[in-house]
């Protein structure tokens, strides 16, 4: 299971310097990723929590990381569709893909916070359908010479979209089973979220392959990302949640989730309110980071 690191986005701690010295470090370490995620909004008085509070853009980071890094592939997990046009995402990932050098992990979602759906100009309603002809059109802009649709949510008069990128794959998120059959259908592999249920991961998993099996793709060819929201604590914890304890507890926690047929996962500290929030102390929050880049590395 290759293993990856998230890397400074949210809170007091995400800033440009202590995102170049993480992705680097990571990269000495053998890490294999380095992944973002995407927060439009915070609207004022909502319970999600205040690691979602002050969250930079995960594409402006990725390119960016990409100048300072070489080797590590540079993932998000995921962008909202919906807030983009299918021309200016095609138009953003290719050029991406290009100044990586063929790196880029484009993980997508349909978005579920009201507000920013209301901010971007774009209905809640339909998002299923929306992302099926979204994926449809983002790929023909990738691939195609000249690009014409009209269907029930995007239209695009003949055109050109060049350069064309190499091939970028694409990992859908999601939860509920509409979603988790939608990956296995039509992406190159599926993302767990930030507050899944890790205990149940190969459950999620087995409905992802089986709709892949259904629509006559190899379920084996398909990858499975675990956003892995990592938090060290001390160790014999009551009730503890996966990837939640002392660092012995959660290398435990790795081994098994690459026995549940997980093909990759990424050490999130992002979610952790100690290391993410804005009012967090930056300098703390870099030690106790790097002390788990250190000590989670692979083969460490």
């Amino acid at each position: 299971m290759r293993i990856g690191f998230g890397v400074p986005v949210s809170g007091s701690w995400a800033t440009p310097a202590n995102m170049l010295r993480v992705a680097r470090r990571a990269e000495e370490l053998g890490y294999d990723s380095l992944w973002t995620f995407q927060r439009l909004l915070y609207p004022v008085g909502h319970p999600m929590g205040p690691v979602y509070r002050s969250v930079q853009d995960p594409l402006i980071t990725l390119a960016y990381l990409a100048g300072v890094t070489e080797r590590a592939r540079l993932g998000v997990a995921v962008l909202n569709m919906p807030f983009f046009s299918p021309a200016l995402l095609a138009k953003q990932l290719a050029t991406l893909q290009q100044v990586s050098g063929g790196r880029l992990e484009a993980g997508l979602g349909l978005g579920w916070l009201p507000e920013e759906f209301v901010a971007s100009g774009v209905p809640m309603r339909g998002r299923g359908r929306r992302a099926v002809e979204y994926l449809q059109v983002m790929r023909r802009f990738w691939q195609d010479d000249i690009v014409s649709h009209k269907g029930e949510f995007y239209e695009v008069a003949p055109s050109h979209q060049d350069p064309k990128p190499p091939p970028v794959p694409v990992l859908l998120g999601g939860t509920a089973e509409v979603a988790l059959r939608r990956a296995g259908e039509l992406a190159d592999g599926w993302i767990s979220s930030s507050r899944a249920d890790l205990a149940a991961i190969d459950d999620q998993i087995y409905i992802v392959k089986d709709a892949a099996r259904a629509a006559g793709r190899d379920p084996e060819a398909l990858r499975f990302v675990c956003r892995g929201v990592t938090r060290v604590r001390q160790a014999g914890q009551d009730d503890r949640a996966p990837l939640t304890g002392s660092l012995e507890e959660i290398r435990a926690d790795v081994a098994a989730l690459a026995a549940t047929g997980v093909t990759e996962l990424f050490h999130d500290l992002n979610f952790d309110p100690e290391i993410g929030d804005p009012e967090a102390d930056p300098a703390a929050s870099m030690r106790r980071a790097e002390e788990a880049l250190e000590a989670l590395a692979p083969g460490a």
